[in-house]
């Protein structure tokens, strides 16, 4: 009797082959007014990049990117800033963007957000963030000014490792 193998027994991941398909890093039509880049790199650990893995966007308005990471774990998305929005209980939340990482080595994808740096009051009123303590963790959340638009380098595990919340 032979046993069936289970997803979490193969060798993967495997989204080259798949996904994304081309042209899902546009989030927004290029030449979009006030459009511009979310670019980073997939780390381990070890700050070694990422080479096969998937970055998924999700943002207010339901649009999502994704972007496959290349041989230095580069990513790139193009979309514009979405608005605040209310949370549950009426809380207010910063402008931020869903992303899902999808990489070997993960049993299951892991959740976190990008924020944006020009939004530092909406940053220090948003329920989310304030419900992390440690101020350099937060800050891993916070995506840098990039020459076209934003840098969200996202690092799995190890000295910097960004913040992850449960899906």
């Amino acid at each position: 009797m032979s046993a069936q193998r289970t997803p979490s027994q193969t060798i993967g991941p495997f989204f080259a082959i798949a996904i994304p398909r081309p042209g899902e890093e546009f989030v927004v039509p290029a030449g979009t007014a006030s459009a511009f880049w979310i670019r980073g790199r997939l780390l381990d650990g070890a700050g070694e990049p990422v080479p096969d893995g998937l970055i998924e966007t999700w943002q207010a308005g339901g649009a999502i990117g994704r972007s496959a990471t290349d041989a230095e774990g580069r990513y790139a998305i193009f979309t514009t800033k979405p608005s605040a929005a209310d949370g549950s209980e009426g809380a207010r939340t910063a402008p931020h963007i869903d992303v899902l990482v999808f990489a070997r080595g993960l049993l299951r994808h892991v959740v976190t957000r990008v924020y944006f740096p020009d939004e530092a009051e909406a940053n220090d009123r948003d329920a989310v963030l304030q419900t992390i303590a440690d101020v350099s963790a937060r800050a891993t959340l916070i995506a840098a000014r990039g020459d076209d638009g934003y840098v969200f380098d996202i690092r799995l595990q190890g000295d910097s490792e960004t913040v992850f919340f449960d899906a």
